[in-house]
């Protein structure tokens, strides 16, 4: 899965999950992948389809989205786990992060 596709398939899942999604534009994202809206609560969602464990980037990347898009909260969702850095900086700067296997919980739920 590449991802884009990876992008798209995190879309279809909050829109089961009952959210309004958005993609943001491929280029220059500012960190955001997708926008999801429940309840006039604004989430930034950064989408991380990557071979090893996701880094501190991809937390700073949200962060720094987090006011370009004035999002609520932000996530990251990966197909893998995270750095232990990655869950120290996540957890300071109130990012919620879904490694693998909240992912499959989700995924549960819904099918």
């Amino acid at each position: 899965m590449t991802g884009i596709e990876f992008e798209i398939f995190i879309e279809k899942l909050f829109q089961c999950l009952g959210y309004t999604t958005v993609i943001t534009k491929a280029s220059g994202d500012q960190g955001v992948d997708l926008i999801i809206v429940k309840n006039n609560y604004k989430i930034g969602v950064q989408a991380k389809c990557y071979s090893n464990k996701v880094s501190n980037s991809a937390i700073q990347e949200v962060v720094a989205g987090r006011k370009y898009y004035k999002c609520d909260k932000v996530m990251v969702v990966t197909n893998n786990f995270f750095t232990k850095s990655a869950v120290e900086l996540a957890k300071v700067n109130d990012v919620t992060l879904w490694n693998r296997e909240t992912l499959n919980k989700k995924i549960k739920e819904i099918f």
